[in-house]
Parts: structure tokens; C-alpha cells; sequence
């Protein structure tokens, strides 16, 4: 079975800062991480190439140092990498970054003669779009199943998958035809910590690098700023909340107190389709 993981590296938001003279994002400001998303997408792989056995690729789409993201892969349990990397890439929305992934995944089809599953985080945490998984499904024409919370069976002899897919209400299965692309969300698993000997391997891999030029039959204008119909108008850090209100007395004047405050809130009492209780 061959499973092909998209992976991107991105800031690690919960340390990231907003320059407050430009509204942009202070990259410097924060290290750079594996999307954790894309961490559980690996995982599963690793899951499924165990019951199934076959073979674990990873790509990505970034700057030299993207490559680190690429060995923590390894680290999981990937057997290989590639990185597309290119000064022609830089400034891609999601659009022409499917473009580039999508071009990068027919050569990589060429050269392992087909992939059955693409996995993919839910979205990058530091664009939270969701739109590169489906974009490239799209180009590639195979389904694309969103917010997958469990991979429930895989039948390779009459090329089927099975899926529970995460809706408001609970979960919906799912059965689709194989190849087809799955984005994770992170109920779909635990990232385990990873066995020496993979630490190891990860420790010396090296990816492999392909700039644009690697690639066939590309585009150039669908790449890179070019190809990036997206603007981004205003951006601003999202303003704090006031914070908790810590309730004194005893428990039952607490409880009166709680009750009391939450009737002032009575949207909270709000059900779906129903009034108000």
C-alpha cells in the first residue's frame, strides 16, 4: 500500500507574534514546528502500513529548512521524503500551492507506479484554511474525505475504504473508492513517541530536494504570487478576553450566583432548532 503524507512546517502559534506596526505575522518570533495536524496524518499512515504493509512518502512545499519538518516525519515512521523548494514557489495561497503538490504527486505516481492513499492534516494552523487537501484531490480527480476521525477498513482487493467523518452532530461513515485523499483531524489518533531506531534513521535522512525544473510539463503562472488570486486586506491579533469571575461564599451561594449569571447569558440556553429553555 502506498501512502503518500502532505506535510507542511509552519510557526508555532502559541508562541507567534503579530508586528504591530505591519499587522503581519513575526515568524522570527516563533520556532518552526511540524503542522500538528499533518504529525496525526503520519501517524495514521504508520498505523495502516502496519496492518497493511507497503510504503510511507512524505511532501512538502517550503524553504530549505522546511526539510527539518520532513525528518520529524521520518521520526514518526515515514520511510521517505521529498521537499519541492524553489524561489518560484514563494507567496503561494493555497490555489497554486495545490498546483505545485499536485504536480509534485504525478511525478512521484510516475515513479512508484501509483499511490492508493494521500493523507493530509485538516489544515496548516497557521493559515487554517482546509483548502490545499481538497485542492488537490481536485486536480487529481479522486475524492477527497474531510475531517476523517477513523479509517475504519481498508479493502485493497476491491480498492474501498471505509471512514467515520466528523459532522456537528457526531459522524457520519463513509465508503469511497481508493486512491482518494483523507485529511485527519487530531481525534483520528495519539502520536506516539517515537523508537530510537527511527530517531536514528531520521538523525542522518536526508530529502530529497526538487525545485520547479524537477517537475514536468508546470505552469509557471499558476505558481508563487502569480498563480495567488488571494489578498489579504487587514489582519490583527483577536482581542482578549475579560477573563473568569471567581465566585465567593459558600457552594450554595456560588450555585445562586452561577445561575444567576448564566440566565443574564440566556443564549447559552440555546438548542439547536428548539427555544430557548
Amino acid at each position: 500500500m502506498n501512502i503518500l503524507v502532505c506535510v507542511k512546517q509552519v510557526p508555532d502559534t502559541k508562541i507567534i507574534k503579530v508586528n504591530p506596526k505591519t499587522n503581519t505575522l513575526d515568524r522570527s518570533s516563533a520556532p518552526a514546528i511540524l503542522n500538528p495536524y499533518d504529525a496525526h496524518a503520519v501517524q495514521e499512515a504508520v498505523r495502516l502500513k502496519e496492518i497493511h504493509g507497503g510504503k510511507i512518502t512524505v511532501l512538502s512545499m517550503g524553504p530549505p529548512q522546511a526539510k527539518e519538518a520532513i525528518k520529524k516525519c521520518v521520526e514518526i515512521g515515514a520511510d521517505e521524503g521529498f521537499l519541492i523548494s524553489d524561489r518560484r514557489f514563494a507567496g503561494a495561497d493555497t490555489l497554486a500551492t495545490s498546483y505545485a503538490l499536485y504536480k509534485a504527486v504525478q511525478k512521484l505516481m510516475k515513479q512508484d507506479g501509483g499511490i492508493d492513499l494521500i493523507l493530509c492534516g485538516k489544515h496548516a494552523i497557521d493559515g487554517d484554511t482546509g483548502q490545499t487537501g481538497p485542492g488537490i484531490a481536485r486536480r487529481l480527480l479522486i475524492p477527497p474525505l474531510t475531517n476523517v476521525i477513523k479509517v475504519a477498513e481498508v479493502n485493497l482487493e476491491d480498492r474501498k475504504i471505509q471512514v467515520h467523518r466528523k459532522i456537528e452532530d457526531g459522524y457520519e461513515l463513509i465508503e469511497s473508492a481508493i486512491p482518494c485523499l483523507l485529511t485527519v483531524e487530531k481525534e483520528i489518533n495519539e502520536v506516539e513517541y517515537s523508537p530510537l531506531p527511527n530517531m536514528l534513521k531520521a538523525a542522518r535522512y536526508t530529502p530529497v530536494v526538487w525545485t520547479v525544473d524537477d517537475l514536468d510539463d508546470v505552469d509557471i503562472k499558476q505558481l508563487g504570487l502569480k498563480g495567488s488570486p488571494t489578498i489579504v486586506g487587514k489582519m490583527w491579533p483577536p482581542a482578549k478576553s475579560e477573563g473568569a469571575q471567581i465566585l465567593a461564599g459558600d457552594s450554595r451561594e456560588q450555585v445562586r450566583e452561577a445561575v444567576s449569571i448564566m440566565l443574564q447569558q440566556r443564549e447559552l440556553f440555546k438548542v439547536k432548532g428548539g427555544e430557548r429553555v
